[in-house]
């Protein structure tokens, strides 16, 4: 049976660089921490950046063989990792034809994500890479202890432990009310402006963010309701906002405008199976599983840009409470069983061995001062 996530640890190694070559691969459910599948082999004389993407396919591939739809990678290779989140160019032409096989493999997943850790994390993988180059220098092999990964939804490896690292920690800002909030019609990538009670939570939220520590960065949704909220927080904080179109609400193309009960009588098969499969789109629009996706994808450009730091994001209830589903490996389900009031903080904990935390849920405190 397919599995829906899975991490996969990826490592290389060359005995001389280059020399004696040989890499490993690790591919564990994330929900269990059950080992799905192992990969090692030796590679003759090559250089340990050849061995890292040899290893890094290998895995993508086993993930891929499991019928995986989300892989998080953990390696501690930051050159492999940089390359294939697009921050660092492949200038190095031998590297070029394997970090397009990478790239490649990719399409076969609804999500990638990758993540640096340090070389003590990545124990798995650095193991079955020294052991196919064992096997092939004729040194006999030590059977190994059982491995099992951390289930998905630990912050962190050790759930109930104190954290041993600092994480980014994303603070994030539900915009203040427009007329359709209101009403409670669907409101996705128009421009609709801040009503009264919006620009009030505005300045609300502003007041809030001084007392919330050293903040890096506001980035915004680029719909205006985000953008005038957030503006009102960065000029608080004496600073100036970061647009990522990632953040922006799911668009509802017809239903846009119309409340549950318009779009229940309009399209009552369609709005069923709306709520029945996060594949659906409305007509015109974006399904919640292509949201989710561009909404990670914007979570990890953050993480990237600002890592071990504090940074306000200011977006909508659709992109909350998919970060907030991904937290807490939660069902596609708990979209719609989630309440986020109009100028709300949620706050989101995300550390460097691939853990995360939610600290904080729907907070509007602030808003009754």
């Amino acid at each position: 049976m397919a599995v829906e996530h899975v991490r996969v640890e990826a490592d290389g190694g060359s005995r001389g660089n280059p020399g004696p070559a040989g890499f490993g691969a690790a591919v564990t459910d994330l929900a269990t921490g059950e080992v799905l599948a192992e990969r090692s082999e030796f590679i003759g004389v090559e250089t340990n950046n050849v061995a890292e993407y040899r290893g890094l396919i290998a895995g993508l591939e086993a993930a891929r063989d499991l019928g995986a739809r989300r892989v998080s990678v953990f390696m501690d290779s930051k050159l492999v990792v940089e390359h294939m989140k697009g921050a660092w160019q492949v200038k190095n032409e031998g590297l070029r034809p394997l970090a397009r096989s990478a790239s490649e493999l990719r399409r076969h997943f609804d999500e990638v994500t990758f993540q640096w850790i340090p070389r003590e994390q990545n124990g798995h993988a650095d193991r079955l890479a020294n052991e196919a180059m064992d096997r092939a220098a004729g040194k006999t092999i030590k059977p190994p202890r059982t491995e099992r990964a951390e289930p998905a939804g630990s912050s962190a490896t050790k759930p109930w432990g104190p954290p041993t690292t600092t994480p980014t920690r994303l603070l994030l800002v539900r915009h203040g009310s427009t007329a359709h909030s209101a009403e409670g019609r669907f409101s996705g990538q128009n421009d609709l402006e801040l009503d009264k009670a919006g620009r009030a939570q505005a300045a609300a939220l502003a007041k809030r963010a001084l007392s919330l520590g050293d903040i890096a960065a506001v980035v915004s949704s680029p719909v205006l309701r985000t953008q005038q909220t957030a503006q009102a927080i960065a000029d608080a904080l004496g600073t100036s906002v970061v647009t990522n179109k990632d953040f922006a609400e799911v668009n509802f193309g017809e239903w846009d405008g119309l409340t549950f009960a318009e779009v229940r009588e309009q399209y009552p098969t369609l709005m069923k199976e709306w709520f029945a499969s996060p594949t659906v789109a409305p007509p015109g629009g974006e399904s919640m599983e292509a949201m989710g996706r561009r909404v990670r994808r914007g979570r990890d450009a953050v993480i990237s840009t600002y890592p071990d730091q504090r940074v306000i994001v200011v977006t909508h209830v659709s992109p909350i409470k998919s970060l907030v589903r991904a937290v807490l490996d939660a069902p596609a389900s708990s979209l719609y069983r989630m309440h986020l009031d109009t100028g709300s903080l949620s706050i989101v904990d995300y550390f460097a061995d691939g853990g995360a935390s939610l600290r904080l849920f729907n907070d509007t405190s602030h808003l009754a001062n």
